[in-house]
């Protein structure tokens, strides 16, 4: 790596930390399989509820399910972009090998591509 790429690594630290904050408040850790999240549901007691509280329990599961799903796909592109450090090949566009745009990698440390490659 010939650029200073550490500021980046601070910043996908702390992207880190806060997904799994806001992961933590809609999901939590597959305890069979620790690297995936999956949604829990909403803190409402069912057992004896009416047909609205448990539609909405269904609905506000659902809801999680779909934010579980957005937030995991950052989260395992922050921690590629991570494990990148370790093996010296951050920075360098998966397709090309050609070192990303510092301004892309400022928009998105986690960038896997350059410009060029990004679709």
């Amino acid at each position: 790596m010939s650029r200073d790429y550490e500021p980046f690594r601070k910043e996908l630290e702390e992207e880190k930390n806060h997904l799994e904050k806001e992961l933590e408040t809609v999901g939590r850790r597959n305890p069979d399989n620790p690297s995936d999240w999956e949604a829990v549901p909403g803190a409402r007691d069912t057992s004896q509820a009416d047909e609205n509280t448990v539609a909405d329990t269904v609905e506000d599961y659902e809801d999680n399910l779909a934010v579980v799903g957005t937030l995991e796909a950052r989260y395992q592109d922050v921690l590629n972009a991570l494990e990148k450090f370790d093996k010296k090949t951050y920075g360098l566009c998966e397709t090309c090998g050609k070192e990303i745009e510092p301004l892309r990698l400022e928009a998105n440390p986690a960038a896997r591509t350059c410009q060029e490659h990004m679709n």
